[in-house]
């Protein structure tokens, strides 16, 4: 009892420490205060408060405004310890509050006259991280078809390339993709030209490994990649992949790595369920695209390698960025959609990160993916840690480069400290699989009292198999590994239905009396194998029990009155299944 007591006491702390956490509320800067003053008081009264104040702290409080005199609002110069001393006087009980008049100020918008038509650019929020660094003094190498140095790149600094393709120093384009890619990470900006890129005061290292068709071989790449750690390059972006996987390249990615390289890669565009190589090594963060809608883009891999989601087009909006026309070599302003242009997003905010103090690449990772805006309901993991967010990543890396604090700060951000979001907010909901477990031994019992038989793990797992199966598998993603292998094991047999493709509908086939009768008749004259079918069809019908009152979605029924009929009639048929197997059992001995 007395640690029942103890544990409810930290419980209450812990969430009043949480409710009071002050975070960004409290974080700006002021040079003066705000006091607005009770209407209820009276003008003369509030005349006589404002001369008082002015005698005993030396100051000279004034009017806002001429639109201020209706609401009494006064401003005085002063800093925290006026605000406090104002705070704990008399005065306060006068005053509707007492505040710090802080400063706001405009985010930046580049006066690129296309900036209107970057779509990308604003959904990162870049415009809150440009007020605070554009990233000078870091390089980012671009291993790609190489980079043309187009009248948008003007003004962008450049570091000695390569050209692995041809073997000479220029490492010009002849097919656009690497000129597009480089432009969504350091594209002249406020140039009154073109087009605005992410980290524009960042140096760009052009590294050409792919020729004008579009393709290239692992050695040029891992050639690349050792080129731009011994170079200098703070962040490496690599717009391409496929399959196959290499000990060449991932040797390279881990020698770029221990120089202190952060490695951002493509996702792949095949649609498929994991990410392509390079992306899947596990040094290299995997980037999957979104459209303009912030939905994943048909196109983009998703699952196991993937890290972050960045925006990347698709039909409804192009990512708009200088290149190069690939017959005349003249620059143009193009539309290109791919996990190719989602990648240079998160390499341009590595830089931007790179360049506010963050040097570590694990650190570098751990505030692009903590920085993310979290998407709770993602079982087949298309976001990672989710939308990649320019303007919260530079203020993290600002704010004392991942401290405790920081880390606290983001859980109760994305709802990780809320009961809410592990009881019901998750992509698995804990309480019905807790109740389906929960319900299926409670069925299991009631049996027993008419039908004693032997409790054995057997039995103990189709409860479990046909209940709840072993649900917290289903969001745990393993490196190259496709993600539906722990959505099967993850799932109960009524679930298998949808497990492959991550659906939440129930496949009436599944989630029937059918597949335990079908167990029942097969095993029943079995001496071991008997209890595991009968505890199969008690799980089966919590399941279905528990799905009708929380969550009635079956394939071909809808999600209404239809659905919910039939499961709970199903969970009949399945406990009234099992009692006859019991009971014949119980007539055979």
């Amino acid at each position: 009892m007395k640690k029942f007591f103890f544990l409810c006491l930290f419980l209450i702390g812990l969430g009043w420490a949480i409710s009071n956490f002050p975070g960004l509320a409290t974080q700006g800067t002021y040079d003066s205060i705000v006091l607005d003053f009770r209407e209820d008081i009276g003008n003369p009264d509030i005349a006589k408060r404002v001369e008082e104040l002015a005698q005993q702290y030396q100051i000279a409080p004034q009017l806002n405004s001429e639109f201020s005199k209706q609401d009494n609002v006064y401003v005085v110069k002063g800093d925290r310890t006026l605000l406090n001393a104002l705070r704990k006087s008399k005065l306060a009980k006068d005053t509707e509050y007492i505040e710090p008049n802080y400063i706001y100020s405009a985010y930046e918008i580049p006066n690129d006259p296309m900036y209107v038509k970057q779509w990308n650019l604003r959904s990162i929020n870049v415009e809150s991280a440009w007020n605070e660094t554009k990233g000078s003094g870091t390089t980012v190498a671009v291993i790609d078809t190489g980079i043309t140095p187009v009248a948008d790149l003007k003004e962008t600094k450049f570091v000695p390339g390569y050209d692995f393709v041809n073997d000479r120093a220029e490492a010009y384009d002849d097919n656009g993709h690497g000129t597009h890619v480089a432009g969504t990470v350091a594209q002249s900006t406020n140039n009154n030209y073109g087009v605005a890129g992410i980290a524009y005061e960042a140096a760009l290292m052009p590294l050409k490994v792919l020729s004008g068709s579009g393709g290239g071989t692992v050695s040029d790449i891992a050639e690349a990649i050792k080129f731009a750690a011994d170079n200098g390059a703070d962040v490496i972006n690599m717009s391409l992949g496929g399959g196959g996987e290499s000990q060449l390249m991932e040797e390279a990615i881990d020698y770029a790595y221990s120089k202190g390289v952060v490695i951002i890669a493509a996702a792949g565009n095949s649609g498929d369920s994991s990410a392509s190589y390079p992306a899947r090594y596990p040094h290299v963060i995997g980037v999957s695209a979104l459209g303009p809608n912030e939905e994943k883009a048909d196109y983009s891999n998703f699952g196991a390698g993937v890290d972050i989601s960045a925006p990347g087009g698709s039909e409804l909006g192009k990512i708009l960025q200088s290149t190069i026309d690939p017959e005349t070599g003249a620059e143009i302003f193009e539309g290109y959609q791919g996990t190719s242009m989602a990648a240079p997003h998160v390499a341009g905010v590595a830089a931007l990160i790179k360049a506010s103090g963050v040097t570590e690449p694990d650190q570098i990772r751990s505030i692009l993916l903590q920085s993310s805006r979290n998407v709770t309901e993602d079982p087949l993991n298309h976001f990672g840690s989710g939308h990649l967010d320019a303007g919260a990543a530079v203020q993290l890396a600002q704010r004392g480069q991942i401290n405790f604090r920081d880390f606290f700060r983001w859980l109760r951000d994305n709802g990780y400290l809320s009961p809410r979001f592990w009881i019901d907010g998750g992509a698995v909901a804990l309480l019905p699989k807790i109740a389906m477990v929960l319900g299926s031994y409670l069925l299991a019992f009631i049996m027993r009292n008419y039908f004693p038989f032997q409790w054995t793990w057997g039995f103990s797992g189709g409860l479990m198999a046909g209940s709840s199966g072993f649900f917290f598998l289903r969001n745990l993603f393993v490196f190259d590994l496709p993600q539906w292998p722990m959505r099967i094991m993850g799932s109960s047999i009524p679930e298998l239905g949808g497990a492959i493709n991550g659906s939440n509908m129930l496949n009436p086939l599944f989630a029937s009396v059918l597949i335990p009768g079908i167990l029942i008749v097969l095993l029943l004259g079995h001496q071991q194998w008997k209890w595991i079918a009968i505890a199969t069809s008690i799980g089966f019908a919590s399941c279905l029990a528990v799905n009708a009152v929380l969550s009635p979605a079956v394939w071909g029924l809808g999600t209404g009155l239809v659905a919910q009929t039939f499961l709970i009639v199903n969970a009949l048929l399945c406990f009234g299944l099992a009692h006859l197997a019991l009971k014949t059992e119980a007539q055979s001995a």
